[in-house]
């Protein structure tokens, strides 16, 4: 069995989120998504469900985090290539992202972080296996 995960995260404007997450070049699936509710297809077995930050609260039991004040999670995407991780940046600064740290390369590992809208932070990082020893 394929196991698939679902990154749910509480957002302010639906809209915009909508807007960031697409303009990645990742998909909407149509079906889960609704007023309060997007559905961001990654991979067949990564999807990023984006909620109202009211509707997120019918599920939390305890207070919902400011992303831009407080850091629970770090989301790291695997990328094909150093050019990819370069691409999603720079697709993530175009629509709504901010750069959360600088860019790092350690051994085989070229990484770039953002934010995005609501300050949730991503990592796009490529892994040049041909280089581990």
């Amino acid at each position: 069995m394929d196991r698939m995960i679902f990154v749910n995260l509480p957002v302010a404007d639906l809209a915009a989120s909508r807007d960031f997450y697409t303009g990645l070049g990742f998909t909407i699936n149509e079906m889960f998504s609704d007023d309060q509710v997007t559905s961001i297809v990654i991979s067949d077995t990564i999807v990023v469900m984006l909620l109202a930050r009211e509707r997120f609260s019918d599920f939390a039991r305890v207070p919902i985090a400011d992303a831009r004040a407080t850091v629970q999670v770090l989301n790291a995407l695997s990328a094909s290539s150093r050019e990819e991780v370069d691409a999603l940046f720079g697709d993530a600064l175009a629509h709504g992202g901010a750069e959360y740290r600088e860019t790092q390369e350690e051994g085989p590992m070229y990484g770039r972080a953002v934010t995005d809208p609501d300050g949730h932070v991503w990592e796009f990082i490529h892994m040049d296996m041909s280089a581990v020893g």
